[in-house]
């Protein structure tokens, strides 16, 4: 008998500074490329150096949790700071995300 074991890729994308309409759209590409990769699994971003996350920072998150879901992939939030974190809870949309403590605790298995 053979035992199969699934290996699950994981990539980890750390975004920095301000999350807004200036620049949303890179980050919204930038999450959908590494979505779209055909071995992905889950994808971490990791929010650590994020200082600050307007209403369209927050729509590129759902739009690219709302891929993750239709490509049957895991999108996670890591490392993410009161500041931001309230946010998600404030929308409501803390309830809807993954949230880990760390992105490093995900590609150490």
């Amino acid at each position: 008998m053979q035992a199969a074991l699934e290996c699950s890729k994981i990539e980890v994308i750390r975004l920095q500074g301000n999350i807004n309409a200036a620049n949303v759209l890179e980050c919204e590409r930038d999450l959908t490329t590494a979505l779209t990769q055909n071995d992905l699994s889950i994808l971490a971003v990791d929010l650590a150096a994020v200082e600050s996350l307007d209403s369209a920072g927050l729509m590129a998150f759902v739009s690219a949790l709302k891929l993750a879901q239709n490509l049957g992939r895991s999108l996670k939030l890591c490392s993410v700071s009161p500041a931001i974190r309230i946010i998600f809870e404030l929308t409501q949309l803390d309830g809807v995300f993954e949230f880990e403590d760390n992105a490093e605790l995900l590609t150490a298995n």
